[in-house]
């Protein structure tokens, strides 16, 4: 039961991951395309989809947590049992971690985006005088 919820959680999390992928492609692409106006934008834009691949599943497949089916509590002589309610909540919680990593690396990769946008800007600017 143990490797059924771990491929469970591992395959939610990357469905989960793939969407947020397709929904932030073409930006990622437009924004690094403007920044660096080389073809290594290409290459970086091939690197941030995967760090969102990355992110998303070591986030929403939490191996320690799934430990608890497995191994004995300290104060329980057996495991917790695998029912119905705690693969709906392992599956929302697998869903969660993996929006919350990705949300934190886009989150982070915005912010420095908008900084080197301002700084090209600036650059820019400063050429054309």
């Amino acid at each position: 039961m143990f490797l059924t919820i771990l491929a469970a959680t591992f395959a939610v999390a990357f469905v989960t991951a793939f969407i947020v992928d397709c929904i932030f492609k073409k930006p990622i692409r437009n924004i690094l395309g403007r920044i660096i106006r080389d073809a290594i934008s290409a290459a970086w834009v091939r690197y941030l989809r995967f760090a969102i691949y990355v992110v998303g599943i070591s986030s929403g497949v939490r191996v320690w947590d799934l430990e608890k089916y497995i191994t004995p509590m300290d104060k329980r002589p057996e495991a917790v049992v695998l029912n119905s309610d705690r693969w709906t909540l392992e599956i929302y919680r697998t869903i969660i971690g993996t929006l919350q990593g990705v949300a934190w690396l886009l989150l982070v990769f915005f912010v420095f985006a908008l900084i080197a946008y301002v700084i090209v800007n600036l650059a820019g600017g400063r050429k054309r005088r």
